[in-house]
């Protein structure tokens, strides 16, 4: 039982060091950067589970808030003021919903991952949207538009983001049964 925790443990801390190099994979495109953390997000919550997936995202967002240059601009407690935030905090809700649904059958295959991928692409986009209109009524002053915020924050990175769900869900179904092998 110690042994499968402290397994768990060390792919937990391997997906917070990929979801941190992610961030650094960019596509750059107007106001949210397009970057792979999302994939590794995703690969966290159904590798590991929805919960493991869900605490490897917290611990990042935690270490970009005490400082450590882990997000695409930076880092520390300031970054609350960027507007892709919403984003991150999504990551933690969005690991675990990958993890769950792609995780109620014992071999999840490729059409249950991608379930759980979209599902998790939805849940950060609302974040997202969610925190920059936000940001922008209450601390800039500035009236958003709904259409532009949508475009912004969901319509233009959604190919690229249903590419990543895709290559995440062909990774996850050929490493699910080594992962679940290797803690049992």
């Amino acid at each position: 039982m110690r042994n499968q925790r402290t397994k768990k443990l060390v792919l937990c801390a391997m997906f917070v060091a990929l979801i941190a190099v992610g961030a650094f994979i960019t596509i750059p495109i107007p106001i949210i950067p397009l970057s792979m953390q999302d994939m590794f997000v995703m690969l966290a919550g159904i590798l590991l589970g929805g919960k493991w997936g869900a605490i490897s995202a917290l611990i990042y967002v935690v270490m970009g808030l005490i400082g450590l240059p882990v997000f695409t601009h930076g880092g520390g407690p300031g970054y609350v003021l960027q507007p892709s935030f919403g984003f991150i905090i999504g990551f933690i809700p969005g690991a675990y919903v990958a993890g769950t649904i792609a995780n109620k059958v014992e071999r999840p295959g490729f059409k249950q991952i991608l379930m759980g991928n979209l599902a998790s692409i939805l849940v950060i986009y609302f974040f997202g949207t969610v925190y920059l209109y936000l940001l922008n009524r209450f601390y800039l002053g500035n009236t958003i538009a709904l259409w532009p915020l949508i475009l912004a924050c969901d319509i233009q990175p959604l190919p690229g983001d249903i590419i990543k769900s895709i290559l995440a869900a062909m990774i996850g179904v050929r490493l699910i049964p080594l992962i679940r092998d290797e803690l049992i």
